[in-house]
Order: C-alpha cells, then structure tokens, then sequence
C-alpha cells in the first residue's frame, strides 16, 4: 500500500517513486549526507537498490519513506521514513536525512513531528526506535526535541567503511 502524501506548514511529504533515482543518489552519496548514515551509494545505478528498499517496504506494510519536498521552491531536500515494523513486539524504527544546504534549519523536527503521528495511526506501535552514530550531535538533538529518550550506547556493534561503528538508541514509548 502506497502511504500518503503528508504535510506540514512548509514541506510536502511523497512517497518515492522510480523518477527519484537521480535524488536519492545525490542525497546518499553526498559525503556531508552519509557521514552518519548507514547505506550509502557509489554510483546512479546503485542507487535503484534504495528504491527497491523502499517498495518493499510497502508492499510488506513493514514500513514507508517519503522525500521531503520544500514547497516554497518545489525541490526535494531530504528523506525520512519508517522500517522494521515488527507487529509482534509492536515496535518500528525511523531513520531520515537531508541535503546539506538543509540541515539545521528545523525541518526535519517538522517532518518527524508529522511522520510520527502518521506512524501511530497506520501501524499498532507501542515503541519508536532510532539509532544514531556516535558524533552525531544534531540528530541526538533533534530526537530528544521529538520526545524520544536515550537509552544506551552500543559500542563496535556494526562495521562502517571498514571501520567498527557504535550506535546511540533511542526511544519514543507512545502510550
């Protein structure tokens, strides 16, 4: 099921489609962008792999992603979206990013603020998961602004160019 298109006072919210190959590729091999985020593409035709992520995501109602539209301009500016839905334990991990001449102007607060009450009305969730990369102050920030908690740090637990990675998780509990 293809999710809606949300809104908020300054950006629109879509659903990826394949036309969004060049942006996705763009946003996910910008250095600034990937910095602190977990998948990353080297080239446009890898980039069809995220697409394909994000379709399978709907078609298994595990999760949904949007790009981020700035509505003053009509340009794409960044993603955020929600995977790993496990119905079981009624939790769902979120993740997003923006293109750098976006960042820290409290858009994504706006975007997560209406994707989370999305997410609360579409899925049976009791728990929000995120997690962030170790000197990722901003997206620390920007979580505890949306309410979410931190609960731990896990040291070493993913390998990231090579390199072993630790990941902040954090946690929105919705009651």
């Amino acid at each position: 099921m293809k999710p809606p298109i949300l809104e908020t006072r300054s950006y629109r919210m879509e659903p990826f489609s394949a036309a969004d190959q060049h942006f996705v590729f763009k946003g996910l091999s910008h250095p600034d962008v990937i910095r602190f985020y977990g998948v990353s593409y080297d080239s446009f035709e890898a980039a069809a792999a995220q697409l394909e992520f994000y379709n399978v995501l709907e078609i298994c109602e595990t999760g949904s992603w949007w790009k981020i539209i700035d509505v003053s301009t009509g340009k794409p500016c960044g993603a955020c979206g929600c995977n790993n839905f496990i119905p079981h334990h009624e939790k769902i991990e979120i993740g997003y990013w923006l293109l750098p001449a976006y960042q820290g102007r409290g858009i994504m607060q706006e975007c997560l603020e209406t994707m989370l009450t999305y997410i609360s009305g579409r899925w049976k969730v009791h728990r929000i998961e995120a997690w962030v990369e170790t000197g990722n102050e901003a997206s620390r920030k920007l979580l505890q602004k949306c309410g979410f908690s931190e609960e731990g740090l896990l040291r070493d637990t993913e390998v990231k160019n090579g390199k072993r990675i630790s990941l902040y998780v954090y946690a929105k509990i919705l009651d």
